[in-house]
């Protein structure tokens, strides 16, 4: 577990966790998250492999503001509307992925992203010090997503070393929409209608 110091909540044991390859829990303002190094392919695959997600079922990046997901994703004017409208929030914008983002990254046949920023300061200050993250809900595939640490530890156990302390915000996934197409598409209804 993180601890706080004069206040705030110190990440830097995360942020090396992930450096190392390892996966960390982070409360959101949706639901709670396991997060990998997006750059660090091996840690990816065994996120998808801990949940029993299929590789197949692309994996959102979560960054600390618009300057990171510009870093990763092609976004339109639409895009850049939504995510200075609703980020940080609880959207989740399907773009297409850049030259500058890895390969294994979203959807390789689409060659698209899932960018969002999270409206939590947990999830922030990591983001922040560690740069974008490949981020996903913490619970088994088709089981309910975790809503604090405590029971994402439940779950996981010590499978999962670190798990930042808090509880999830919203306890529903975002909203996500894809703006890939010539009119948008609302691929999941969440709590920001569009």
């Amino acid at each position: 577990m993180a601890e706080h110091q004069g206040g705030t909540l110190d990440v830097s044991a995360a942020v090396r966790a992930i450096k190392r390859g390892e996966i960390v829990g982070v409360p959101t303002d949706t639901v709670y998250g396991l997060a990998v190094d997006l750059y660090d392919e091996a840690a990816l695959e065994r996120l998808f492999h801990l949940k029993g997600r299929h590789q197949d079922k692309p994996i959102a990046i979560l960054v600390a503001s618009l300057e990171q997901g510009l870093i990763l994703g092609a976004m339109s004017d639409r895009a850049l509307e939504l995510a200075e409208r609703y980020w940080p929030g609880a959207v989740t914008l399907v773009v297409p992925r850049l030259d500058t983002a890895p390969p294994w990254l979203g959807d390789p046949q689409r060659r698209t992203v899932a960018l969002r920023c999270p409206d939590h300061p947990v999830a922030l200050e990591l983001l922040n010090q560690a740069g974008p993250l490949a981020v996903t809900s913490a619970n088994r595939s088709d089981g309910s997503p975790a809503q604090g640490a405590a029971e994402a530890e439940e779950i996981f156990g010590d499978e999962v070393l670190t798990y930042l302390p808090g509880d999830a915000g919203g306890g529903a996934p975002s909203t996500l929409v894809d703006l890939t197409q010539p009119s948008e598409v609302v691929l999941r209804e969440g709590p920001v209608r569009l």
